[in-house]
């Protein structure tokens, strides 16, 4: 195997060695066909056959209620930010949005073109150092749009907020799908950016019930439709064909280490360790309180940007990658998706200890 190095970055993101090992044997003939992944064509029968594969084994590792559609769309959680309001918020309608964070600012703003976006809660004042504890939701609103997990700032919802009665719940899940359990059935639609813990970048995945598909604006482009992908199998145009096959090698991986509980087990170790140092660290600091904690992304600094930078400089040379914080915030993040190794982990304590032990 060729060399490679721990890669904390936040997305595109690590992929499992046996994942990336597997697609290499098929770019040139996949499944024996003659004909490599990569040159199918989306209406012949090899590659229908692994997009079926990819929609049951995201239904059955996430049980995944039959009442939903699964869908894979392009643009990147970027484009939901208007494409959901764009099919289910009207001018005289109200959608509640929980502050955390630049990627949910960003989706508060794209709703506002559409009808009337309520920031329900904000963490903003406190650099979005945790998840508010409460929030204060129309009774009237449409829908309640969260972000499970929060890239730059390190912290991450425990459990789904509440929403008012008549209103559906949608999450921007992009970097924390699939890494433990989700009870999608409390959900009206939850869309996600491959790049992180499901494949590569270029694919969307949404899981939208569907009534809501039914009852969505039915006078806009053809594209910018839910009903268009649901009618269609995702097949109305040329999906992501390549990304699409490797986030169902990645959900097979996830179903042979033991499903998403072992995953979440897995991932909280690994945070664990980090997180247990930081703790007691008397250079390193974590940002995020301690309740919010995110299991993904682990956002530290010492306080001293000037020393932040030496650390970066030695961890790149240690082989360790992709650490550099964010560049709104500066600092580090070490990005610990399901992909990420142990190892990578117990490497990082270890060179965090020795620079400390030097005097940073």
């Amino acid at each position: 195997m060729a060399h490679r190095v721990f890669n904390f970055s936040a997305g595109p993101a690590v992929l499992p060695v046996p994942v990336l090992e597997h697609a290499r044997e098929h770019l040139l003939s996949l499944n024996q066909t003659g004909i490599g992944v990569l040159e199918h064509s989306h209406r012949g029968a090899a590659f229908t056959s692994v997009l079926q594969r990819t929609q049951d084994a995201c239904r059955s590792l996430a049980g995944i209620p039959d009442d939903y559609d699964i869908l894979f769309l392009q643009g990147g959680a970027s484009s939901q930010f208007f494409m959901v309001p764009m099919n289910f918020l009207k001018p005289d309608q109200t959608a509640d949005y929980l502050i955390t964070g630049s990627w949910s600012k960003k989706a508060l703003k794209e709703a506002a073109r559409f009808g009337t976006a309520r920031v329900a809660c904000s963490s903003e004042d406190q650099d979005f150092n945790h998840i508010p504890a409460a929030c204060d939701c129309d009774p009237a609103s449409r829908y309640v749009h969260f972000t499970s997990n929060n890239t730059i700032y390190g912290t991450q919802f425990t459990t789904e907020p509440e929403r008012p009665d008549g209103a559906f719940l949608v999450c921007d899940a992009s970097s924390d799908i699939f890494s433990r359990p989700m009870d999608f059935s409390r959900y009206g639609l939850v869309y996600a950016g491959a790049q992180k813990n499901l494949g590569p970048s270029g694919v969307t995945l949404v899981v939208i019930r569907k009534d809501l598909v039914e009852q969505a604006e039915r006078d806009l482009p053809t594209m910018l439709q839910y009903r268009t992908f649901a009618a269609n199998d995702s097949l109305f145009n040329t999906p992501p064909t390549f990304g699409i096959y490797l986030m169902g090698l990645v959900l097979d991986w996830i179903t042979e280490l033991g499903g998403l509980s072992v995953m979440a087990d897995r991932n909280a170790n690994k945070a664990g360790v980090l997180y247990e140092y930081l703790d007691r660290s008397a250079l390193f600091r974590g940002t995020a309180e301690t309740h919010s904690r995110s299991l993904m992304n682990v956002t530290f600094v010492t306080g001293d940007a000037d020393v932040d930078a030496r650390f970066l400089e030695q961890a790149e040379r240690a082989g360790l990658c992709g650490l550099k914080g964010h560049r709104s915030v500066g600092g580090m993040r070490a990005s610990l998706y399901n992909a990420f190794p142990q190892e990578g982990v117990l490497r990082l304590v270890e060179l965090m200890t020795d620079f400390e032990r030097a005097g940073g």
